[in-house]
């Protein structure tokens, strides 16, 4: 494996390990994101809100503290320190919208990679999905067959219980009378 592609890898997995589900979204805290970016987070904030109208709901949202502090618990080797505001959370769509407001070489390119990892991940979803769907089909059928299936097992046990005892029987063949 050559260099660069070891160390795209080890880029995917630290953006996939910065990458949370919160209200049934997949998202990114605007601190990792800052790290990313290589800016302060204060700043990151700062262009988000000169720049709110770019963001709405579905693109970014504040976590509440109980989220926040659920997030925590989950991360304990977490390097959260004191901070005096809730963290800001961006959907793909909401980190994608980044790349606008922070016009930096870094901000578009960290912005691509992510964009990718989240696309891989929508991908193994689907997959998965699918599998999902087809396991299911498959206990529909299994569940349909049940009862034909017990009825073999009931069979099957009858034919044991016979092979292993056998009624007495006459022999076949030539008898000769006394």
């Amino acid at each position: 494996m050559a260099k660069q592609e070891l160390q795209a890898l080890v880029a995917e997995q630290k953006i996939l390990n910065k990458i949370y589900a919160i209200r049934g979204q997949k998202i990114m805290l605007d601190e990792d994101l800052a790290v990313m970016y290589n800016v302060e987070t204060r700043r990151l904030n700062e262009q988000v809100k000169r720049n709110i109208n770019r963001f709405p709901k579905d693109f970014m949202f504040t976590l509440t503290q109980k989220e926040f502090d659920n997030l925590k618990s989950q991360n304990a080797t977490s390097s959260w320190g004191g901070r005096r505001k809730l963290p800001n959370a961006f959907t793909e769509q909401g980190v994608a919208m980044l790349s606008s407001v922070l016009n930096s070489k870094t901000a578009i390119e960290v912005n691509i990679r992510i964009i990718r990892v989240f696309t891989k991940l929508r991908e193994y979803a689907l997959t998965h999905k699918e599998i999902l769907l087809q396991l299911a089909k498959l206990e529909k059928e299994v569940k349909g067959n049940s009862k034909d299936i017990e009825n073999i097992f009931v069979v099957l046990k009858e034919l044991i219980e016979k092979q292993s005892n056998p009624a007495p029987r006459n022999k076949i063949g030539f008898r000769q009378d006394d």
